[in-house]
């Protein structure tokens, strides 16, 4: 399953439509304007929530919480003493972790589980500017989740950066 994603999708305030490879719109995020918090909905095309983004507020590194039906779905934030950059670690509610590690701010990388290959993130296969793909390897793997943890690592990026 591959997945576009635009870029200017990090706009607060925003909808922004995600698109199958086939150019069939899948999920909606919806930009929260006026918060306190950066925060986002990625919804289906009937308008139902499937995962609710944001920012959380109290803690010592920055770090994105994901929700689903008000339950703690994942916790995202960057790998502590990591030698690489750009590796961030998401919690999931479960007690597992998802790894991710690669060129965030370029949007080349990958989310694994247990060292198995989940989705991989890259503009390398379009010719969309300001578009990058999510394509998601395991069929048996959650594409709202993917693409959640995806927006997140590449907004934390770019916030450590400073954009």
């Amino acid at each position: 399953m591959r997945f576009l994603v635009y870029d200017r999708l990090l706009g607060f305030g925003d909808d922004y439509w995600i698109e199958d490879d086939r150019g069939t719109k899948v999920f909606l995020v919806d930009g929260k304007a006026l918060r306190l918090r950066d925060t986002w909905e990625l919804k289906d095309t009937q308008g139902r929530v499937l995962v609710d983004i944001h920012q959380k507020m109290l803690a010592l590194r920055d770090t994105m919480v994901l929700q689903r039906g008000g339950e703690p779905l994942a916790t995202i934030r960057r790998k502590r003493l990591s030698l690489l950059r750009n590796h961030y670690r998401v919690s999931l509610a479960d007690g597992s972790e998802l790894d991710v590690s690669g060129k965030i701010l370029d949007r080349e990388f990958a989310v694994e589980y247990d060292g198995e290959l989940l989705a991989v993130v890259s503009r390398r296969w379009l010719t969309v500017r300001d578009t990058y793909g999510v394509e998601v390897v395991r069929e048996d793997a959650d594409p709202a989740l993917l693409i959640a943890v995806a927006v997140c690592v590449i907004h934390l990026a770019e916030k450590e950066r400073g954009d």
